[in-house]
């Protein structure tokens, strides 16, 4: 496994406006500095107390993205440096972050993350939600909204894949049109990156191609 070159052909195969977040679950602090010195500032976890445990031990200009479901009592652990959190799946959710990131003076950045997959184990808002849910979030002044994030169901079947990820790009033109500030679409994976970026994708979420296999 050599992490720096898997970081350099990656980017070699993605355009300069794609934001890569290495996806750091499960990593070992050694693995995430050799990503770190590449150059490679941003990473995800989708577990609070590993975020934690990571961000007390590792390089303070890293900014940490929580990418996994975050239950609204474990905002508070997380809310005084999260950079950005990726899975907003409810109001009760965005009051909570608001209200944990006013207690620290702070605005913190998300991203509504929308249900686009046929499986009931996803989370994320309705597409045809999504209107009134922005709306609703404009009201919080310690919370803004910067996009979109969609996990496509888990298969090898790439047509339902890009019909999926085809979905939300025209979800986020249609809300860009309205909202001029909302214009992130993170969508794709280690497996699907490079159809995501075909589908508008300019945030990908890459774990197994920069570290390897999870064992």
């Amino acid at each position: 496994m050599n992490i720096k070159k898997n970081i350099q052909i990656i980017k070699q195969k993605i355009p300069k406006n794609v934001c890569l977040v290495a996806v750091s679950k499960t990593q070992s602090n050694d693995n995430i500095i050799r990503a770190y010195n590449t150059g490679q500032k941003i990473f995800g976890e989708n577990k609070v107390q590993e975020l934690i445990q990571k961000q007390e031990e590792l390089p303070k200009d890293i900014k940490w993205h929580m990418i996994g479901h975050l239950q609204t009592n474990k905002v508070k652990f997380i809310a005084p440096f999260i950079d950005m959190i990726h899975s907003v799946d409810s109001l009760r959710l965005v009051n909570e972050i608001d209200k944990r990131a006013k207690q620290y003076n702070r605005i913190i950045n998300c991203l509504l993350q929308i249900n686009i997959a046929t499986e009931k184990t996803k989370f994320g808002f309705d597409i045809d939600k999504i209107d009134e849910i922005i709306e609703e979030t404009l009201k919080f002044k310690n919370i803004s909204i910067k996009g979109l994030m969609a996990m496509a169901s888990n298969t090898n079947d790439k047509n339902k894949i890009t019909k999926e990820f085809s979905l939300t790009n025209n979800l986020i033109k249609k809300v860009q049109k309205k909202y001029k500030n909302i214009n992130v679409l993170s969508i794709g994976m280690s497996n699907d990156y490079l159809l995501a970026i075909d589908n508008g994708s300019n945030m990908i979420r890459l774990g197994s191609s920069i570290f390897g296999k999870r064992k």
